[in-house]
């Protein structure tokens, strides 16, 4: 089965921004760390990190319409922060590889979606 793993930043400090900087280098470098180790997770298609969640465009149509709004729908606490694909066994494997995410115990959560098999 293919997952789909969100993840929801929260609170995590993430590269530039004042909290990261206030990490130290051991904290950084196990962040770092941890994402090389997922990313070398046999399975795992790596995605990547995206920009704060205040750059982004909600875009909806109405009546045929665009309308677009500054900034994400969710609240900033549930804001994607980045994602990553996993081809599994199960879902157990899967939450077991989110746990791993440095966001998932930095303030943020990891949602494990499966995808869609046409």
């Amino acid at each position: 089965m293919k997952y789909m793993l969100l993840i929801h930043q929260g609170t995590t400090p993430t590269p530039p921004s004042e909290e990261w900087e206030n990490l130290s280098e051991e904290e950084k470098g196990a962040v770092y760390a941890a994402y090389k180790a997922i990313n070398e997770t046999p399975g795992v298609t790596s995605g990547q990190q995206m920009q704060p969640p205040e750059t982004a465009t909600t875009v909806r149509v109405q009546d045929g319409t665009t309308l677009t709004t500054d900034g994400p729908f969710a609240e900033l606490k549930e804001a994607i922060g980045g994602y990553l694909f996993f081809e599994a066994e199960d879902l157990d494997a899967a939450i077991e590889l989110a746990a791993r995410i440095p966001a998932a115990s930095m303030g943020g959560a990891i949602e494990v979606r499966p995808i869609m098999e046409w």
